[in-house]
């Protein structure tokens, strides 16, 4: 039996690999900043204990000061604007729960940053009236709580809500292609 001669496939195009959505590269660049900004956090503590309030400690007091008062507080309102309201619109209920928890912690986060920012303050005003054994215990627990919502958001969070966005989007593209 002799086989017909079957025409080679032609090529497929090549398709760009789907962007990472810019608002999530955002967010990350977020996260590894505030890991940064904890890390000079626990150096200004120990640069206090070395060598007190010097122009070095005053420079990372100003730079945490900066962050958390800033880009980091941003950071959790675009989450709370961006991310999080299309998950709690979801029916997955345990994603629900990890999602209030995150809001929880934005909370919480919040609260430790109104008690630590005096401090900072102090310190990047060059006063000595900051509270070394305060900034000691209240710093691991300011540290801890960011270092497990961030490994949340990007375990499960972030994920998620790029699932649900992706999802959003080729619906709509499959409208836009059938009108």
């Amino acid at each position: 039996m002799k086989h017909a001669s079957i025409a080679p496939r032609p090529e497929r195009t090549q398709r760009p690999n789907t962007p990472r959505m810019a608002e999530f590269e955002s967010l990350d660049h977020a996260h590894r900043a505030a890991l940064q900004m904890l890390q000079s956090f626990d150096m200004l503590l120990v640069h206090l204990e070395d060598k007190g309030p010097d122009d070095a400690a005053r420079a990372l007091a100003k730079d945490i000061l900066a962050f958390f008062s800033g880009p980091g507080r941003h950071h959790h309102a675009d989450e709370e604007k961006h991310v999080f309201p299309g998950l709690l619109a979801g029916s997955d209920l345990a994603l629900i729960q990890h999602v209030r928890r995150l809001q929880q912690d934005h909370g919480w986060l919040e609260e430790d940053w109104r008690e630590l920012h005096p401090q900072v303050e102090a310190i990047a005003g060059g006063y000595n009236w900051y509270d070394l054994p305060m900034l000691r215990l209240a710093l691991p627990v300011f540290s801890a709580l960011y270092h497990d919502h961030i490994a949340l958001e990007e375990s499960l969070i972030y994920p998620a809500a790029i699932r649900q966005r992706e999802a959003l989007l080729q619906g709509e593209a499959g409208r836009v292609s059938m009108n």
